[in-house]
């Protein structure tokens, strides 16, 4: 039997509304003119494909806690520059700089962590980041 070309262009043409949700760019979720840097206690650590995700209770002025929602590289990725899922401890304080989610929500690209022994990771990467000022 013999399948006709248009048929098998249309065929892989519908599956890419399926496949358009499995990845994104930073621009599609993140605003690159709203910086954030909180200093929060880590309460959850989503070590998988395909962004980690670290969430964040942050104390405001006036003492309400905040949960923030980080997302950052592939573990793939981050296992390459020496950031392990270990160096992420529930209970520990860390400061985190990125960008707030489009939405408003309490979201954010996580770019920079900075531990309580001061060491600095960078978890994000140029490539799927907007640009530093």
């Amino acid at each position: 039997m013999k399948v006709p070309r248009l048929a098998i262009c249309c065929f892989f043409a519908s599956l890419v509304p399926w496949l358009l949700p499995a990845h994104h760019s930073f621009f599609a979720e993140f605003d690159e003119h709203h910086p954030v840097k909180v200093t929060g206690t880590i309460t959850r650590v989503e070590w998988e494909n395909p962004h980690i995700w670290y969430y964040v209770d942050v104390k405001g002025a006036d003492g309400k806690v905040t949960n923030w929602g980080f997302s950052a590289n592939a573990p793939g990725q981050l296992m390459r520059r020496g950031i392990t899922k270990d160096m992420f401890k529930t209970g520990m304080v860390i400061t985190v700089e990125g960008y707030r989610a489009k939405d408003g929500s309490n979201n954010a690209n996580g770019q920079k962590v900075t531990f309580p022994d001061q060491q600095s990771v960078v978890t994000g990467t140029q490539s799927d980041s907007a640009p530093r000022d």
